[in-house]
């Protein structure tokens, strides 16, 4: 048993800390049920209820979900359209955002797969001050992906 203050009251029978936590205008409340003997507190319920939300609220706002944003590129783009995607990427890293960049291969651009792996490995090098590779460059189906993640601040 615990006082409202925080102090140990000791083993007491359930009755006992009932009437004591009345006489107070407080309520009984069971804050470890798994622990022998279970640990009850004297405290104002709603108002532990309203701290725990807020407590739970302000956990949730430090949260942040990681998106992945995909850069799609093809293997004979251009300088400048490769300079706007490795821009887009970048940013998106800088964000904290994973990065999945895509090249696609149209009709028989298949067959030289090598130029799209220098693409994606040129947009790794560009963005390597904030991203590193989580997954090499890989050939599904007919696009070739790579994906980047966001380096640990540290």
């Amino acid at each position: 048993m615990v006082s409202e203050e925080g102090e140990q009251l000791g083993i007491l029978l359930f009755r006992d800390a009932l009437r004591l936590a009345s006489e107070k205008g407080l309520d009984l409340v069971e804050v470890a049920p798994t622990a022998r003997p279970p640990v009850c507190r004297i405290m104002d319920y709603g108002r532990f209820k309203y701290e725990q939300s807020k407590r739970a609220k302000e956990a949730r706002k430090k949260q942040r979900t990681v998106d992945i944003k995909e850069v799609k590129m093809r293997p004979t783009i251009e300088e400048h359209d490769f300079g706007v995607k490795s821009k887009n990427a970048l940013r998106f890293l800088q964000e904290g955002d994973k990065v999945k960049a895509t090249v696609t291969f149209r009709g028989r651009e298949i067959v030289h797969s090598e130029l799209g792996k220098q693409v994606l490995e040129r947009l790794a090098r560009e963005v390597s001050e904030y991203g590193v590779v989580e997954r090499a460059p890989r050939i599904e189906g007919r696009n070739m992906i790579m994906i980047l993640t966001p380096k640990a601040n540290g």
